[in-house]
């Protein structure tokens, strides 16, 4: 949880909104961040705003049912709280560890979407440890009611969802997380894309014993978290099936590449 004050955390949204603009996973007034003050307040992005242009003063408290409760003087008095509040609030709701969320529109995740390619697949171990699977939630209009009940039962298990042409939605314990895992989404987007294309079909899973393990490291850090050691990553139902079907064609020795996954997988995490 963000222990900051008031003002460093709205100046930590600020940091992070040009970050996300100068990456280019928001456009114009596009996406928008919130993180919790405390027990009964949020702070959140302007709706109409470009993210790499905020100010620490633009950005607005509200309760938790979105009506405001900043001052109602000064310059930027009449602006109010982004129109996907929403899907904020239903996040702060269903899960009490998050205390910071981010809606963004990465282009290359949106495309994934666009061009039926799912990332709810084991087929990276960085994402694989740090998120388990990634889930698309199905269409909902934007900025309508529709956008919480889309994401109301994923956000119960999963730390990052796609939103069916519309971007994603990241959570974390502080706004850095919610970035990182941001990040760590995007990447997972370009990475299926570029390998898809060079193939020309969908990339293979990883195998099911690597699967096996990072899934086993990922449980560990769960249960010292406090988390549920079986949030639904979707690891041991896939790692499954991949098992039957390498047993109908006959299993290779996998040692080598295991070990150079593992080795890979405790490189990020040291990062």
């Amino acid at each position: 949880m963000d222990t900051q004050t008031e003002t460093e955390l709205r100046q930590r949204i600020v940091e992070i909104g040009r970050l996300i603009h100068q990456k280019g996973m928001v456009a114009a007034g596009d996406g928008n961040l919130s993180v919790r003050l405390d027990r009964d307040r949020l702070l959140v992005t302007p709706t109409g705003f470009s993210k790499g242009f905020l100010e620490a003063d633009q950005l607005i408290v509200v309760d938790l049912n979105g009506e405001k409760v900043s001052p109602q003087f000064g310059k930027w008095r009449d602006l109010k709280p982004s129109s996907e509040i929403r899907i904020h609030l239903e996040c702060y709701r269903q899960r009490a560890n998050v205390h910071a969320v981010i809606h963004a529109h990465p282009p290359m995740t949106i495309a994934c979407t666009r061009a039926g390619v799912s990332l709810a697949k084991c087929t990276l171990p960085e994402v694989l440890y740090d998120l388990g699977t990634i889930p698309t939630a199905p269409y909902a209009t934007p900025a309508s009611p529709e956008g919480p009940l889309a994401v109301r039962e994923l956000v119960k298990k999963y730390d990052a969802i796609v939103l069916d042409r519309h971007g994603t939605v990241t959570v974390g314990a502080t706004l850095w997380e919610a970035y990182m895992r941001l990040e760590r989404v995007e990447h997972s987007a370009q990475v299926t894309l570029a390998a898809q294309q060079a193939l020309n079909g969908p990339p293979a899973l990883l195998p099911p014993e690597a699967i096996e393990k990072i899934a086993a490291m990922r449980q560990t850090v769960f249960a010292q978290m406090g988390r549920d050691v079986c949030a639904e990553c979707n690891a041991c139902p896939v790692s499954e099936r991949h098992v039957s079907r390498q047993r109908a064609s006959g299993t290779p020795d996998l040692s080598r590449l295991e070990a150079l996954i593992e080795a890979e997988v405790r490189r990020a995490i040291a990062n």
